[in-house]
């Protein structure tokens, strides 16, 4: 049997694509889009902490309750799917999955969500 193995990804390619997104960021902020990397965000949550409070809580209860949480990490996943996309935050403490809807966002910031 013979194993089929996906040849690496290009690192000049890469390369070439990230700093694409660099420039269209620095162009975006050069535009008065906001700035580029801002540092000042302050989280006032963490991925575990939501999780032991509101784990066992069903979608419609939080879609109900509408908690406003700041909470900062790495974005590990994104699936895009129309007006709706999935993504999964990685803080220190650990994972946690988020739901947007383009249409309770507003399409400029969707529109940008859709680039990070």
């Amino acid at each position: 049997m013979s194993e089929h193995v996906s040849p690496a990804p290009d690192e000049n390619q890469l390369i070439a694509e990230r700093r694409d997104k660099l420039r269209l960021i620095r162009e975006r902020q050069a535009a008065g889009a906001g700035v580029a990397f801002p540092n000042d965000f302050k989280p006032r949550h963490h991925a575990a902490e939501l999780a032991a409070a509101h784990g066992d809580t069903t979608g419609d209860n939080l879609a109900a309750a509408r908690h406003m949480v700041t909470l900062a990490g790495r974005m590990m996943l994104k699936r895009v799917m129309g007006k709706a996309s999935f993504a999964t935050l990685q803080d220190g403490s650990g994972r946690m999955q988020v739901y947007i809807k383009g249409d309770e966002i507003g399409s400029a910031v969707y529109d940008s969500f859709k680039h990070w």
